[in-house]
């Protein structure tokens, strides 16, 4: 599943991850994440931190404290790079972290160490 809001970053994310095998789920909406994940039990969520309206730190925490979604691993894409962001967004359940510009090897090394 992939959680970004940004149109052309979702597109590249998908696109990417359909040529490597992956039938993938785009989701625009943060708010409509752990719906959208308890109706598909994904293997993995690749989600963006900067949503509108909601929080992807707030989504993963839900996430994880959820007992359907709870051990679907979670891979933080995001242009928050400030010192500190990424141990923030480790500590919210993210098992890996990835920040934009996202090259594609080291993208598709991260999801299919997650998978």
């Amino acid at each position: 599943m992939v959680v970004e809001d940004n149109d052309l970053n979702r597109k590249l994310f998908c696109d990417v991850l359909r040529a490597n095998g992956f039938e993938v789920e785009p989701v625009a909406d943060g708010n409509m994440v752990l719906d959208t994940a308890r109706a598909t039990s994904p293997d993995l969520i690749i989600m963006d931190i900067q949503l509108g309206g909601v929080s992807g730190v707030d989504l993963i925490e839900a996430a994880k404290a959820d007992q359907m979604l709870c051990r679907i691993p979670v891979l933080a894409v995001t242009a928050f790079a400030a010192k500190g962001d990424e141990e923030r967004i480790r500590a919210a359940g993210a098992e890996g972290y990835l920040s934009k510009p996202v090259s594609i090897g080291p993208f598709m090394t991260a999801v299919n160490a997650l998978v």
